[in-house]
Order: C-alpha cells, then structure tokens, then sequence
C-alpha cells in the first residue's frame, strides 16, 4: 500500500470524494489544529495529540474522532464502527457533500479539541504477556543468537510466531 505524503495527495486519490474532502479540511483548517499525515491519511492533532482524521471509502468519507466516546453527541451522529472493540474512536460518515452541515461538524470538532485539551482520553489496554510454547523457550535459553533476534522482533511478531 503506498502511503501519501500530503493531504493533498490523498484528496486527489480521492476523486469521488474530493468535494467532501476539501470541505471538511476546511472546517478542520479554521481550528488551531496542525495538519499531518499518519497512516497515509490526513490527521489534525493538538498539542501533538490526534484529535481528528479524515477517511475516505467506496460508499463514504468520514471524519474519526480518536476520543470520540467522550463527544456528547446530542445529533446522534457518531458510530462506533467495531462495536465491542473500538473504546474510543467514533466516527461520522457523510453519503454526499450536500449531508454536511458546516455549522454542526464545526461544534463537534470544537467539543473535540477542548476535550483533548482537557485530557479526556481512553489509553489503550497493555496486553497480556506472551504465552511462549515450551519448546521455544527452551530454543531461546540454549541459543543466545536466537534469543538476541526473538528480542528484536516487535511484540505482535512475537505474539505470532
């Protein structure tokens, strides 16, 4: 997958949504957000913090609100796209340009930033310690190579092997 280097790059990938990109960057712009790309996709942060990002997909283009859970969300406009696993991410999809009210999205954005501000945040859960099969720690106290290179390896690679 080739990431983009520029919000601008991502926008014109995006020619069916280019509409809706561009106005939602603009709503996002007027804020004290700075404008990244992270995971080839357009982000805003404060203070360093990811307090927005922007998606685009077959049939919509979203904005994610990293710490969205703790939005108030009057309109009922957020989902949570994977119920039972994402804490706190939620997101707003948008069918057509015409669906966003600049206004509304602009109070949400507002309510997010302060709250990032304010700290409000869900850390990730640590996981649990890797379970290592009998013959693997055995591997790894009698061949120090071995042990050197399963330590370098990151925890989900450790995890699947």
């Amino acid at each position: 997958m080739q990431k983009n280097k520029t919000v601008e790059e991502f926008i014109a990938k995006k020619t069916q949504w280019k509409d809706a990109l561009e106005k939602l960057r603009s709503i996002l712009l007027s804020t004290e957000m700075v404008e990244t790309i992270k995971w080839g996709a357009p982000t805003y942060t404060v203070n360093g913090k990811n307090v927005i990002g922007l998606g685009a997909f077959k049939s919509y283009v979203g904005i994610w609100f990293y710490q969205g859970v703790f939005l108030k969300d009057d309109q009922k406009k957020l989902i949570n796209a994977q119920e039972g696993k994402t804490k706190a991410l939620r997101q707003w999809r948008f069918a057509s340009v015409d669906e966003i009210d600049n206004d509304l999205v602009f109070q949400y954005v507002l309510e997010a930033i302060q709250n990032q501000k304010e700290g409000k945040e869900i850390k990730p859960e640590k996981s649990e310690a890797i379970k290592m099969p009998i013959e693997l720690n055995t591997a790894l106290t009698f061949n120090a190579d071995l042990k050197r290179s399963f330590n370098q390896l990151t925890p989900f690679k450790q995890k699947s092997t």
